[in-house]
């Protein structure tokens, strides 16, 4: 019963701009390729911060976890990783938080409940 993965993009103004990736669905070794390919797309046409929207999401894998790790590594410059935060998570489920939380995940990239508190934060490190 696997779900296809619906991904919207929009442009939002914080303190510097922000795309936000607005993902539903399942993110799985068979949606991995669509995420990374949103994800570069935006990055090709000049993003440089980017957020996850999780609020529709209803499953993620491992694969799905590589391929946001993926995401993180293309926004992030090797010289600023852990002092700034290009890519962050926002509106997660409790069962992909917790996924996300138990694994580490979290360690790197940020998550936030809302939006609105995410974008805050961006500009901001």
């Amino acid at each position: 019963m696997n779900e296809s993965l619906k991904i919207t993009s929009e442009q939002m103004q914080a303190s510097v701009p922000v795309t936000v990736l607005h993902i539903g669905g399942w993110l799985d070794a068979q949606s991995e390729a669509q995420f990374l390919e949103a994800a570069r797309t935006a990055y090709d046409g000049g993003a440089r911060y980017l957020l996850v929207d999780m609020h529709d999401l209803d499953t993620i894998t491992s694969a799905g976890m590589r391929a946001i790790q993926k995401v993180y590594q293309m926004y992030t410059p090797k010289e600023e990783h852990f002092k700034v935060s290009y890519v962050k998570l926002c509106n997660a489920p409790p069962q992909i938080y917790n996924v996300l939380g138990i694994t580490g995940f979290l360690q790197n990239i940020p998550m936030y409940e809302s939006l609105d508190d995410a974008l805050e934060t961006f500009g901001q490190d």
